[in-house]
Order: structure tokens, then sequence, then C-alpha cells
């Protein structure tokens, strides 16, 4: 596990040196995907995800909203890379409202051999306060198409364990990640349907599912529902717009 986080925390160090905009990564609905920005390809995001049942109180919880500018970093076709910055608001506090994330990978075609996976490495939200945005979430993930199935992906994940935890305290900072993705060209090449998950009951362990639609070849808007893994963390609508330029 130490040599996973040196790793990681190596591809953030290169990023920084490199001097790119930084962003969130390339995501399934709620899991970092091995989807990478290509080199030269700026890319916008508005998510917002939006509380749909109340608290045991009575309360609701505040909408969470985030800007995000992903950029490709690397000009090679066998090892890319996208690094990114995001702004994130809950329920306009605007309170250390900024994240920084990074990700290398290599493409499903056969990078390394036939029939090879696509693989990725990466961190994300890491925040500028020390212990209230700093989740440091560093992962590994595979993906594989297997034809008219659609795409497969699991990887694992740790992150800050003085935030990622149960109500209770006690540490919970790392899990699995899957999902599933596959673009329903029977109905539409423009439509596409994902399910992703989560490990961990911290407070970004969920099951996610979502349908998008391309409204262009460079928009598309995706609108989804979360349920996470702890109940005390109530379901989310979502809402995601992508724009690459």
């Amino acid at each position: 596990m130490k040599t996973f986080r040196l790793l990681a925390f190596g591809v953030l160090a290169f990023t920084l040196f490199y001097g790119t905009a930084w962003a969130t990564p390339s995501t399934q609905i709620w899991i970092p995907s091995t989807d990478i920005v290509p080199f030269k390809t700026v890319h916008f995001g508005f998510d917002t995800y939006i509380k749909t049942e109340s608290r045991d109180d009575g309360t609701t919880e505040s909408t969470v909203t985030n800007l995000g500018l992903t950029a490709g970093a690397l000009p090679f076709k066998t090892v890319q890379m996208e690094v990114g910055i995001d702004y994130r608001d809950t329920g306009g506090n605007h309170v250390y409202p900024l994240l920084f994330n990074a990700k290398v990978g290599i493409p499903e075609e056969g990078a390394l051999f036939k029939y090879s996976p696509a693989i990725a490495v990466g961190g994300y939200d890491f925040g500028t306060e020390k212990d209230v945005t700093d989740y440091n979430i560093y992962y590994l993930i595979a993906a594989k198409t297997l034809g008219a199935l659609g795409r497969f992906s699991a990887g694992y994940y740790t992150g800050n364990d003085r935030l990622l935890t149960k109500t209770d305290g006690t540490k919970d900072n790392k899990g699995i990640l899957l999902s599933w993705d596959r673009t329903i060209s029977e109905i539409s090449d423009k439509l596409w349907l994902a399910v992703d998950y989560m490990g961990g009951k911290n407070s970004y362990g969920a099951l996610s599912a979502a349908f998008a639609w391309k409204f262009a070849p460079n928009v598309g808007v995706l609108f989804g529902y979360d349920v996470y893994n702890e109940s005390a963390y109530k379901p989310t609508a979502t809402i995601q717009v992508d724009i690459d330029f």
C-alpha cells in the first residue's frame, strides 16, 4: 500500500511541476474512470448533487455544486494524462473550495499486450486545508470492454483516514471501485447508461445509476441518482453537464 501511495503521489507531483491546469478526474457517475481527456482538449464540467430526502430531524443537507476544468497533458497514444482544478461549494459556504486532481493511464486498445485492459492511476480531492478538505483519495482502476455486454471496471482506493470515517468517527478510508457502462446504440449512439459503486461507509461510499445524452459531439448531460452506503447520508439526484473544447 505504501508503494501504491508513493506512485499516486508521484503522479500528482509531476502534474504540479508540469504547470498545466488541474481538474476533476474523468468519472463514470461518481467514481473515477479509465477515460482520459485527450491532449490539447479542455473539458468543462458542471455537477450538482441535490438531496432527495430529509434527515430524521426534518432538516435537509445542503446541495453540493462543482465546477471543474480538466485538460489533457501528454501528446502520446499509449501513455495519457489529464490534470485539473475544481471549485466546489456546499450550501453557499464557499469555504476552502479548491480541489486538485491528476490521472495517468493507458488506453484499452492493446497498449500493453493483445486484449490488455485500460489502466489508470491517480488522485483527487486534494484540498487546501489540512484535515478539512484534503481527502487525498488515491486510486488504481482497470477497465475492459466485452463486446455487446459493455465495459466493466474494477479498482481500489485509499484516502485521508482523518476525514474518510464512519459516522461514529472510526477510520473507513479505503474500499473497492466497480462500474459498468455502455452506449445503447440499439436506441441511439447518443444514449449512455452506467452503474457504479464505491465501497466504504464514509461520506464517499455510494451506489449510483445514471443515463446520459449527447446533445452534440462535444456536449453531454447526465441524469443520475446516488444511494449512500451509510443510511445517515441521504440519497442525491445528480445532474452533470460536460463540454469539451
